[in-house]
């Protein structure tokens, strides 16, 4: 028989783990993201090393609309839907050593690379306590096909619809405004979605994560097929869901009018689940 969970029913509490690098801005369906804007200026120095840090800029074409951008071993990667034809990449390189001078050579060794739809940095070796990185900010238009990969970083895609494929190893991932056929996976960081219209366009939104929680944010009038739940931590929806079968940790269900499947899952972590 179905069972008919209360508004703001808390199976358990855990701590929320969020972990992602959120640097853009721009406008979609009048949507603000926000300041995510790359900048020189933010604090990422230690007590032991000097810093070097470059704001690099291109714009190029990608033929057949899909791009790849890799952050690497240290970097993050955002991606905004615009509405444009170009792709507007913005690069920080950042470098740090134990003297000003060392931090700067490396920081000017590195080169990007931006040619066949690839969007990758390469650098210098490193010894002791240098090393360098590079964080992606990339604007493209607002139908675009992209796979990302980073290591030591997180991954952000807003305003974006096509096939999107992302992975990181340690960083969160943050969608926002997003549709098409999505694929989202960390291993060590949150999953944070935000989605704007009343139902999903495209096949359908696959995110899991293993150490890490769920957040997801939808319009009060939104239609999707929900799939969501956590092995070690609580479930949180903050209004009346109907599911099929016994209440745990899994929760299925259809919102509104049903849609495109929508699955996100974390092995340890919570998941709160809410309207705008």
């Amino acid at each position: 028989m179905p069972s008919r969970i209360p508004t703001r029913r808390i199976l358990s509490l855990l701590a929320l783990i969020l972990v992602v690098t959120l640097p853009a801005q721009a406008q979609r369906r009048g949507r603000d993201f926000g300041d995510w804007q790359l900048s020189c200026s933010q604090n990422r120095g230690d007590w032991e090393t000097e810093r070097a840090c470059n704001l690099v800029e291109k714009t190029i074409s990608v033929p057949g609309g899909s791009l790849n951008v890799d952050g690497r071993t240290n970097g993050g990667v955002t991606v905004i839907g615009d509405s444009r034809r170009d792709i507007l990449v913005r690069a920080m390189v950042e470098a740090h050593a134990r003297t000003e001078s060392r931090a700067e050579e490396l920081a000017e060794a590195v080169r990007l690379h931006t040619e066949k739809g690839r969007i990758y940095a390469e650098g210098p070796e490193t010894h002791n306590r240098e090393w360098w990185s590079v964080n992606f900010e990339v604007h493209v238009p607002a139908r675009t096909d992209l796979e990302l990969h980073a290591h030591n970083g997180g991954i952000a895609v807003a305003g974006v619809t096509g096939m999107l494929r992302m992975e990181t190893l340690n960083g969160g991932i943050h969608l926002d405004a997003v549709n098409g056929d999505v694929v989202a996976e960390t291993t060590n960081g949150g999953l944070h979605v935000s989605l704007d219209g009343d139902r999903w366009e495209g096949k359908g939104l696959d995110a899991i994560t293993t150490n890490g929680g769920v957040r997801l944010s939808l319009p009060r009038d939104y239609s999707a097929h929900l799939e969501t739940g956590t092995t070690n931590g609580g479930v949180d929806i903050d209004f009346p869901v109907t599911v099929q079968g016994r209440i745990g940790r899994r929760i299925t269900t259809d919102l509104g009018r049903g849609g495109a499947t929508l699955r996100l899952i974390t092995t340890n972590g919570g998941v709160v689940v809410n309207r705008q």
